[in-house]
């Protein structure tokens, strides 16, 4: 599975792109508990108390899987791109 990490959160793992291997019938929650494994640092800035931060964005294939789909139980395909957005400023 393909992980885009943003801002902060490449910064901490210390990449913006990472594979993380997951079970042919994996789901988002397995997605990120594998991210969380190979970057265990990242775990208390997506989560709090188990649940995604609010102000955290993660999307799968470019859509809001807690919108376009089941949140942490999406169902993936081994080809989806996930990514995680921390607040970003800018202008």
């Amino acid at each position: 599975m393909h992980w885009k990490l943003f801002a902060t959160l490449a910064e901490i793992a210390g990449e913006r792109e990472v594979d993380v291997e997951v079970e042919p019938d994996a789901n988002l929650d397995d997605a990120l508990a594998a991210l969380f494994d190979r970057y265990p640092s990242l775990e208390d800035e997506i989560t709090e108390d188990g649940k995604i931060r609010d102000h955290i964005r993660l999307l799968r294939n470019g859509e809001d899987p807690f919108v376009a789909g089941d949140g942490l139980d999406t169902d993936l395909d081994t080809d989806d791109e996930l990514a995680a957005f921390p607040p970003v400023s800018g202008g």
